[in-house]
Formats: structure tokens, sequence, C-alpha cells
């Protein structure tokens, strides 16, 4: 078999279709055959020598491949197949890796190590290969072992340690390890491969060194090392020390003060004079810095009662240097950066760390920017121009308002007249900056804003001008009218200001999002979007009949695409966003016709046709346009209540297809939020759909294969199908409540550690009680005690969440909620129930005591439904 993969592994990379296919054919039936002896080959065919470098190299992706997946649920078949490997082959294929870490063929020994991370990261959470450690550090301790082994042994430190958590290995572990590391990167000793890799290794390793930079010795020879090597002769050495310092201000801020002068220095010297991608690092740093005392900063606000870990104020003790570095920066600008959204270069990282100065230190930057600003503003160099635009509009966040309004007052005028620069840069950043100042500095429903009603009507001929310039200046112009018309929402009489505009405000965007010369489609993106919040944000009262007008127009449009010749997968998917842009565009006409009485019949008079487009739409088959178009019809359901009953029977077969496509996940999770909506606004006449679409949701809940993130919405879905049809919810109970739960004790044993799986926790247990609730109100008045069996379980989960002092607000309500609807659903049946629940007076006497007016509200509603239960 030796022979055969390795032609069959050859033979996956030729140039022949026909012959690929094959290979991958043959390669997939040996996998499917016998796992274990398919690891076994593709580990040996990696570490001999003899064989083809290409066959060795994808039989190393295709063993890493074997034990990795992006995908979780993939991922974790993948690790339950390799634990059921006989421990003997296990052992085999491991020492085939090691050995190969050994060869002289560099792309073996890179697959390498990166086979060997993937099995550390199965094993040794599991208390296994507890001997791998050791035995990489052995390649390094051993004077005769050639550069090549421990540059391949440091590369795969490096993987091992990016791979697991630093609680996996025991501090002597870490301390060899950063000792092999950090002696890696010394110039005395070593070629530069190895000391790149140990430099990357050391990255990687920094999470696993918290106890070595709580001891100064240890610590100020690692920090010595790390400045040393940012010195190195080698560009991508520099690089990777840079990186390392980065993490460094990001996990160990709070020991820097002794090193700060040092790396102010270094940081100084390479943003001057390195390579761009040292000078990149090296503005990072202090990007990194400055994150870390905004978020120190926040601790210290007065709201969070908090005082938090030592704030050294590195940025504002460093200003008076660091701001004029950043705004030299800014002056080495790219000539096509305007016209790729992809560039990353030294300017555009300086201002974005201009920013990050200026959110840190407030007030204390104007005074050090603005002279840099008035001297380049009028230079005839473009690049002077560009940087003081850049400068400014970088600087304005983080300031008060009082600092920065006279400046804003007196330059807008000069900023609308750079509208009509000679210079494609200066225009594209004077956009960018108007845009900028709208967001943060016009909000007339606070009381504030630079735009006022005279020269509101200068701005915006101006915008709608420079909204036919080039396609990246009419894509960040788009973004300043996004702004200007949000400032204008909920501004009370201000709103009216915009109304006088509007037409020309919608008439120009329709025109840039119908514009060819793009290139690509953001530009047509973004005028939809902020089309869309200029319908949003627009006073109904006195725009309706301008919105009435858009409305046939983008039903029109929608109408168009489906003309669209479609000849290859680009024009598919230049259709799809098309669409998705457009039904987007509907959603918000019909959620803002269908806000007044007065305004409703608009859509109920255009419903059909506009349902007959969405169906069209979904004719088309893209997932994109399947979101958007799933959220209009959520919106036409509600606007039409339980009109939309007749659309049922030809919709039906997309909300099936929705609900079943795990694939896309976000389609499946619109889906069940569309189906809400629909219980909504039918009722009970949702009833003939019911048994279909609960078999789907139960289904979707039992899969192991469809995203978790669309679990707690279907429990939410349960509530407002009980809510619609009564009584006639019974016939689902026993298949319902038990997945309900179970889901209640899987929130018992979440990790509270892991940010992301507590704020998983929160949903599910926020949706649970949701349903819980819906089910309830949904009996209550025709059969309550179908939900006595299961009202002790949820009375417990209730007592469970009131515990957790990590709970989040809105499952507090839920909660509280749910108590109530217990109370009122089942009434004297409970009572003995609630006499036992102490926790309950505790609970509820602390949400009554909550700022939060809606929490206090709810738990004086249900405080009173308990009362009247034990009075009965």
């Amino acid at each position: 078999m030796a022979m055969e993969i390795t032609q069959f592994l050859l033979a996956a990379q030729s140039a022949d279709a026909k012959v690929r296919t094959e290979a991958e054919a043959s390669l997939r039936q040996f996998q499917e055959q016998n796992m274990p002896v398919f690891l076994h080959s593709l580990s040996l065919e990696l570490s001999n020598d003899e064989k083809p470098v290409e066959s060795r190299r994808l039989a190393g992706i295709v063993l890493k491949n074997s034990l990795d997946a992006k995908d979780a649920i993939r991922k974790e078949q993948l690790v339950q197949q390799w634990m059921a490997i006989d421990v003997s082959i296990k052992s085999q294929i491991k020492d085939f890796l090691l050995k190969t870490l050994g060869s002289s063929v560099p792309e073996a020994r890179h697959t390498s190590s990166q086979v060997i991370a993937k099995i550390a990261s199965i094993e040794i959470p599991r208390k296994q290969w507890p001997e791998l450690i050791g035995s990489l550090l052995n390649n390094m301790t051993q004077q005769d072992r050639p550069a090549f082994l421990k540059q391949a042994t440091l590369e795969t430190l490096g993987y091992v340690c990016e791979e697991i958590s630093h609680e996996d290995l025991v501090q002597d572990e870490v301390n060899a390890v950063l000792t092999a590391v950090v002696q890696g990167m010394n110039l005395a000793d070593h070629g530069p491969e190895v000391r790149l890799a140990a430099t990357k290794a050391l990255y990687n390793a920094l999470e696993f060194a918290q106890t070595n930079f709580e001891n100064e010795m240890e610590r100020n020879y690692i920090m010595k090392v790390v400045c040393d090597t940012a010195m190195s002769e080698e560009v991508e050495i520099r690089q990777a020390a840079f990186e390392c310092l980065v993490a460094i201000a990001s996990a160990y801020y709070e020991v820097l003060e002794p090193y700060m002068q040092t790396l102010f220095q270094l940081t100084s010297n390479a943003v001057k004079g390195d390579e761009e991608t040292v000078a990149l690092q090296a503005i990072e740093f202090w990007s990194s810095i400055c994150d870390e005392e905004i978020e120190l900063q926040e601790f210290e606000s007065p709201e969070s009662g908090d005082s938090g870990p030592p704030h050294s104020c590195f940025i504002e003790k460093a200003l008076s240097s660091l701001v004029p570095l950043l705004l030299e920066t800014l002056l080495k600008q790219e000539e096509d950066q305007d016209q790729d959204d992809t560039i990353w270069n030294i300017s555009m990282a300086g201002g974005t760390c201009l920013g990050l100065v200026s959110r840190t230190v407030g007030d204390a930057i104007v005074p050090l920017v603005m002279p840099f600003v008035e001297s380049n503003i009028v230079k005839p160099d473009w690049r002077c121009r560009e940087a003081a635009t850049y400068a400014f509009g970088s600087i304005l966040e983080g300031p008060t308002v009082d600092k920065l309004s006279p400046l804003v007052q007196a330059g807008l005028e000069f900023l609308l007249n750079a509208m009509k620069d000679g210079n494609n840069h200066v225009k594209d950043t004077t956009a960018w900056t108007l845009s900028r100042i709208f967001e943060l500095l016009h909000s007339p429903a606070t009381g504030f804003s630079v735009i006022s009603p005279e020269n509101l009507k200068r701005v915006l001929v101006v915008l709608l001008e420079s909204i036919k310039d080039a396609p990246n200046v009419a894509e960040k112009v788009c973004g300043a009218i996004y702004y200007l018309v949000q400032g204008y929402e909920d501004a009370g009489p201000s709103s009216s200001l915009l109304t006088p505009y509007l037409t020309d405000i919608i008439s120009c965007l329709i025109a840039a999002s119908d514009r060819t010369d793009g290139g690509d489609s953001k530009l047509r993106s973004s005028a939809y979007e902020t089309l869309n919040e200029v319908v949003r944000c627009s006073n109904i009262s006195e725009t309706s009949s301008i919105i009435a007008q858009l409305l046939p127009v983008i039903m029109n449009k929608l109408g168009q695409t489906m003309e669209i010749q479609i000849v290859s997968s680009d024009d598919r998917e230049k259709q799809g966003d098309l669409q998705a842009s457009l039904c987007g565009v509907l959603q918000v006409i019909i959620q803002k016709l269908s806000s007044t009485d007065e305004t409703k019949p608009i859509i109920l008079q255009a419903a059909d046709q506009i349902m007959l487009l969405f169906l069209k739409v979904f004719g088309c088959r893209s997932s994109t346009v399947h979101e958007e178009a799933m959220l209009a019809i959520g919106a036409l359901a509600y606007a039409t209540g339980s009109q939309f009953e007749k659309y049922m029977p030809e919709f039906y077969k997309y909300l099936e297809m929705g609900l079943q496509n795990f694939e896309e996940y976000q389609v499946c999770g619109i889906t069940v939020g569309v189906v809400g909506d629909i219980c909504r606004a039918l009722d009970d006449k949702i009833l003939p759909y019911c048994d279909g679409i609960m078999g789907l949701l139960l289904k979707d809940l039992a899969s192991s294969e469809l995203h978790r993130s669309v679990k707690p919405p279907i429990f939410s879905c349960f509530g407002d199908i009980a809510l619609a049809i009564g009584e006639h919810f019974e016939k689902y109970v026993p298949y319902a409540l038990p997945m309900m739960q179970g889901a209640a004790e899987i929130c018992a044993k979440i990790e509270t550690a892991d940010d992301e799986m507590m704020d998983y926790g929160n949903q599910l247990r926020r949706s649970i009680f949701e349903a819980y609730s819906g089910i309830l109100q949904g009996f209550k008045s025709v059969k309550p005690d179908v939900m006595l069996p299961y009202a002790q379980h949820l009375l417990k989960f209730i007592e469970l969440v009131s515990r957790d002092s990590q709970r989040d607000e809105s499952v507090t309500k839920a909660a509280v909620a749910v108590m109530g609807d217990l109370a009122d659903a089942l009434g004297s049946n409970i009572k003995l129930m609630l006499k036992e629940c102490a926790f309950c007076d505790e609970f509820l006497g602390e949400c009554l005591q909550s700022d939060d007016e809606q929490l206090k509200e709810t738990a004086g509603w249900t405080q009173g439904m308990i009362r009247r239960v034990m009075v009965l």
C-alpha cells in the first residue's frame, strides 16, 4: 500500500482533472475503509526522505486535515476519531512525525510541526503524550543536533503553544519551553533560521509566561532578549520581535514601566527608518498600549464603580514625542491607497493609532495636532493636504465637544470647499472626515450639532454634488449622508429640517446605486444602506408621500433583476447582491409606512405585488437574498396581519427550505424569526402549518450539524407558536418541553470563564424562559393543567438562574416574567410549590430595588400574582 499511496498523492496534484478526481476518490475510499491504517500510511510517507517532496507535503496536509476542521462539529468528530485509534498505532504515527523534524526537506519538517501541534491540541489537555515537551526540548539541549532540527523543533513548540491552553502545562514545563525559546533567539549561538523560529515561538508562548513576567529577574531577561532581537540585522526577525512586543503590551501592560524609555526609542527608530513591515508593528505597539489604557479608563469610570488595575498613563507621558512621530507617518501615503480597501500601510496605521491616542488622552491631543493641520492643509503638495485632513478626522473622538466644537465650526466650510480639491485622495479623506463630524458632533436630539438650519442647505448641496465624483469618493459621501440623516432621528422639530431635501437625497442615492463605473458593488451597497437610513430616520408625518413614491421605484428595480442574463457564477453573485440590497430597502419602506394607521393602507394595497416579487427572488436560490427577502417578508407579515394568510400556501415551501438550511445557518436563524413574525400576524390561522413547522424546529434542535446560535431563537419560537394556537399546542408539549428541560440542564454546565459561552448561556436561558411564558399564556384560559407536571422543574431552573451573579439583565427580566406567568396560569395548583420556594421573595426583592424601571414593574406584577395565589 505504501507505493500506492505515493502514487495517489502525486496523482491528486496532477494537471489532468480526470486523473486528479480519480486519485482523490481513491484516497477517500482508503480513508473510509480503514482510518488508522490510512493515517499511519500518511505519517510513514511524510517521514520517508526517499519519497518525492510533493507526495510528502500532501501527505502532511491530508494528515493535518484528518485531525482538525474549522467547523466545531466536524472538529469534534475528528477528535473522537483520533481518540478511538489503537494506542500502539497512534504511538507509531507520533514517532514518525517527531522523526520528520530531523528531515533534510524543509517542507516535510514544516508540515510535521503543524501535525504534531494538532495531535498535541487533542492529547495534552487529556493528559496524554506527556513526553512530547521533553522530546522536543531534548532536540534543543543536545549540542550535536543540526540547526535545521532546532529550527523545526522551535517551530513545533510555537505551534503547540498556539494550539493548547496555558493551563495544560505545569510551570516547570513552561519554564523549560521559555528557556529553550529565549536561548534560541541568542545571536551568538544560532543562525537566522533558528532565531526567527525561536522569536515566532516566543510570540505563541507569551500567554504561558504569566508567572515568569511576575518575577523581575526573569522578566528583565526576556525583555532584554526581545529588545536585542528587535535590532537584528534580518528584517523578518525584527518584525517577529516587534510582534512579540505588541503581544507583551497587551498581556503584561502593568509591568512595562521600567522598559518604556527603551521601548519608545526602539519603536521610534523603527517608525522613522525601518522597513514598512517592521514600522507597522512598532506603531501597533502603541495602538495596543492605547487599547489597554482605554479599557483601564472604562474600569475607572464612576459608572463601573470599580477601581480596576493600575493605570500607568504611558500615552499621556509619551504624548509630546509620540504625536509628532505619528503625524509624520501620515505623509507616507501610497499613490493608489484610496482605490484599494485592502491596502494597509504606515500612513493608515499612523492615523488609526492617532485616533486611539485621541480616545486615550482626550483634549490634550488637540494643541499637538492642530498646528500640523493648519500648516499642511493649504500646501500645494496633495500629500500634505490629505495628511492634515486625515489628522483632523482622526482626533474627532476623545476630546470634549467644547474643545472640538469651535474648531469644527471654523473648519467646516473649508472641508466643504475641499470636496472640490484637484486630488482624489484629498477628496476621499475629506468625505471620510465629514462623515466622522456628522457621526460624532451632530446630535440635534441631545441639543448639540455643528449643523445649523442655516448651513444645512450648503452641506447638502456639496454632498449631493460630490456623490457624482469618483466611486471611492462617492462611497465616502454616502457615509457622510448616512450619519447626517441619522442625527435627525427622533430630533423633534429639528427632524423637519431635512424634509425639504429628501426627494433630492433619494434621487442622488438611487443614481449612485445605478452607476456602473465602480468596478465592484461597494458604492451600490453603500448607496442602498444610506437610502435605508434616510427612509428609517425620516419624519413619517411629513414624508409619507415621498416614501410612497419610492416604493414602486424599488419594486420595479427588484422586478428588473429577474431579467438579468446569468452566464456565470459571477453574474449570479451580482444578481444576488443587488436583490439583497433592494429587499433590504423594501423591508425598511414596509416598516416605515406600516408604522402609522394613516400610511399602512399604502402597504396593504401593494402587498400582493410585493409578495410576488419576494417569491420570485426565492426562486433565484441565493442565500444572501434569502436572508434579506426573509427579513422583508417578516416585516410584510407584521404589516398585513391576518391578511398574510393568503400568501402561506405559496410561501410555506420556502419557509421549510429556510428551516432546513443548516449549512447557511444565518438563513435558518432568520427563518425561525420570521416564523415568530407570522405567528404574531396570523394567530390561530397558522395552525394548518404547525405540524410541519414544529417537526422541523424539533429536528433543528436535535441536530448536531446546526450552528448553536440558531437554537435559542427556536425555543423563543415555541412560545410564539403556543401563544398563536393556544390549546392546540398541547400535542407538541411531550416533544417540546423535554427539549426545553434538557437545554435548561445544559445551561447549568456552561463554562463561565469563557465569555463567548457565557453570552450563549444567557441567550439560551432567556429563550427558554420566553418559551415557557408563551406556552403558559397560550394555555392559561383553556388548559393550564397541561403545564402542571413541568412547573417544579421550571421553578428550580429560575432558582438556579437567580443564584447566578453573572446573569444578563435580559435573563433576569425573562425569569421574573415567567414566574408571574406561572402563578397567573396555574393559580392555586402551585400554591404549595411556591410556599416551598425560599428564593422567590429574595429574588423579587432584589429586582424591586433595581434601577431598571421595566424590571421593577415586571417584578411588582409578578409579586402581585404570587400573593394572589397565596390567598386563594
